[in-house]
């Protein structure tokens, strides 16, 4: 059920998380939306509450959750969980203001819980005292989902019943109270909420994959995507399925999305691309300060784009860090599981959630790799650059040297490689994504699809149909040469580029410029066909090399907008490269550089310091 309480939307479950004793006539539910009297669950250890020592609880409440508000006051209930045993000499005693009505306390009127203890926060309450967790309702005006969902049970989630006015986007997403939530050692994501690119498994709902034929073809997942379980399992709370571009393949907003249409970068005038194929995680955690985490997939930059151009901290982990069961596959030789985030200490919670094997090294690399840094300050995004760099240096004590690949490649190359890494890795990157894509996602689904609509063929967008048919257009052999010639450069760059090292865990970190501000894409400009996606660049490093490629944003710049006609700004980012398996040690160094100051938290909103979005 929706309700609204003092302008705001909730949605209520139906069933309740605890019951207790109500005599009669002490709610007026005629007050109230639906039949329900808002109440607030108070935790205490004192054995006196008071009306300052409500109104200190109380504040506390207000500053650190958005679900709850002053209307949920109309009733308390005290949850004592002190150390002492009340008794005769000892009463558990109140004192607080004569409008709220006072429903009782644990130790006189126990609250019979219908599954985990009752906790502190925001409730709705029936008359015959059941009572039901509530749920704020929010916007998806970025049409960054594709479903929002809610706890069901037995660690399955279903579709929100539930809806609010207004056509700012497709969907209506639920949170629930954050005060419902504990961090603890078993449980360090406790309350964190995390929204879920579209090919991940989520076990009691459908996966669309991005395409709606598929969808409609294949039943709910009976078990979550391994990724995804572990979120859960550590406290998180998912609010919903996130669009992806079309399995997973890369996607421009106007041209190439057909099936759904793609979600809105909300950073400088708000029609810039939001780039993909990871594109309602970044968008969605670019707009929304209510949503903490979003889990993406990166085989060839679809979490490093929309980290980019959205300003957040996002990585593409070392290859092989986790187990992709119940994950869509692109190329499984180069797929990987990460995370789009604002802020690094959730983003590195999260990390030692998703690969506990990780070490988290406190001692850094004394070298440093540039890859394509600006020489000069040109522009504001070139000066912004380069004062990081020399920040970083200055943290570090590290020294810098420029990294040029072509004539590095050309000094150390084993003696049967080419002469050129693009004569090397050309169509390695097309070659694998399209030849394992058609074997594993392409071929069983027509035939599924064709079994069952007398042969015909689903609808597919047009980028993955390009790149499959380049596939078709190589034997298959190719497929072998591609995976060897991956083998060579990673093990040319673990050789020379980045090593292991037993104090650093790599002997240097490689930095390239992930995003400025200098080069615009607006949604609103047609562009030719999709393409296949050969060559090589710098976001290719880590797919071949296996090593981690961890987006930092390190401010923003300006550019003047075409659309608003008005000076606006966009991030400027920072990818980070280590020896593979040191994403630990990037995660360490990023949370340092957060605490010396040289870098921050970003924000939900026009810019990365917040700002009210344009639309």
């Amino acid at each position: 059920m929706t309700v609204i309480l003092n302008d705001i939307p909730y949605y209520i479950p139906a069933a309740p998380v605890a019951t207790i004793h109500i005599r009669p006539n002490q709610l007026n539910a005629g007050t109230s939306a639906a039949g329900l009297v808002p109440l607030t669950v108070v935790e205490t250890t004192s054995l006196t509450l008071t009306q300052s020592d409500l109104e200190a609880i109380i504040a506390n409440y207000t500053a650190s959750d958005d679900v709850f508000q002053t209307g949920f006051l109309e009733a308390i209930y005290i949850e004592y969980t002190g150390s002492l045993a009340p008794g005769p000499k000892t009463p558990f005693t109140t004192s607080i203001a004569s409008n709220m009505t006072l429903l009782g306390t644990s130790i006189d009127n126990p609250a019979e819980s219908l599954g985990s203890a009752l906790a502190s926060g925001p409730y709705f309450v029936s008359t015959v005292g059941s009572i039901f967790q509530a749920y704020r309702l929010y916007s998806d005006f970025a049409g960054a989902f594709i479903q929002p969902l809610i706890p069901a049970t037995n660690g399955t989630y279903a579709a929100l019943p539930a809806a609010i006015p207004g056509i700012e986007g497709p969907s209506t997403i639920a949170v629930p109270s954050r005060l419902y939530s504990k961090i603890t050692p078993e449980q360090p994501l406790a309350g964190v909420r995390l929204g879920v690119k579209d090919i991940y498994d989520v076990a009691g709902v459908k996966t669309s994959d991005g395409n709606r034929a598929w969808y409609n073809l294949y039943p709910i997942a009976n078990a979550s995507a391994l990724p995804v379980q572990r979120l859960i399992d550590a406290g998180a709370v998912i609010v919903g399925k996130m669009k992806t571009s079309q399995f997973a393949n890369g996607e421009e907003a106007t041209a190439d999305w057909v099936d759904y249409h793609s979600p809105f970068n909300p950073r400088g005038d708000g029609y810039q691309d939001p780039s993909s194929s990871s594109s309602g995680p970044g968008a969605a955690m670019g707009s929304y300060p209510w949503l903490d985490l979003t889990i993406g997939s990166d085989t060839g930059g679809s979490i490093r784009g929309p980290s980019q151009v959205q300003g957040l901290f996002g990585n593409r982990p070392s290859h092989g860090l986790v187990a992709l069961t119940g994950v869509m596959p692109l190329a499984p030789q180069l797929d990987t599981s990460g995370f789009l985030c604002r802020d690094p200490t959730i983003w590195a919670a999260a990390g030692k959630v998703l690969y506990p094997q990780l070490t988290f090294y406190n001692q850094y690399p004394k070298t440093l790799q540039t890859i394509g840094f600006p020489v000069s300050g040109d522009t504001d995004s070139d000066t912004l650059v380069l004062g990081f760099l020399s920040k970083l240096e200055s943290f570090l004590s590290a020294k810098t040297t420029i990294l040029n690949l072509t004539t590095s490649w050309e000094a150390t190359k084993p003696t049967f490689a080419p002469e050129s890494l693009t004569s090397l890795l050309n169509i390695t990157y097309p070659i694998l994504i399209s030849k394992e894509q058609i074997m594993l996602v392409r071929d069983p689904f027509y035939a599924d699809y064709a079994a069952i609509h007398d042969g015909r063929l689903p609808f597919v967008d047009p980028a993955p149909l390009v790149r499959w048919a380049f596939g078709d257009s190589y034997p298959n052999s190719t497929l072998t040469d591609a995976i060897n010639n991956k083998t060579t450069f990673m093990d040319w760059w673990s050789m020379y580029i980045t090593k292991n090292d037993s104090i650093t865990c790599s002997d240097s970190i490689v930095l390239y410029v992930g995003s400025t501000a200098d080069e615009q894409n607006y949604r609103n400009q047609y562009s030719g066909p999709p393409e296949v996606p050969y060559g090589f660049s710098s976001g290719r490093i880590s797919p071949f090399s296996e090593v981690p490629d961890m987006v930092v944003p390190i401010g923003q710049a300006s550019y003047f907008s075409n659309i608003t006609l008005h000076t606006e700004f966009l991030p400027v980012t920072v990818d980070f490269l280590a020896a593979k398996g040191c994403d630990g040690m990037i995660f360490q160094l990023v949370e340092d550089l957060r605490a010396a100051g040289i870098i921050n938290a970003t924000q939900a909103g026009q810019t990365i310091d917040g700002g009210q979005i344009l639309f």
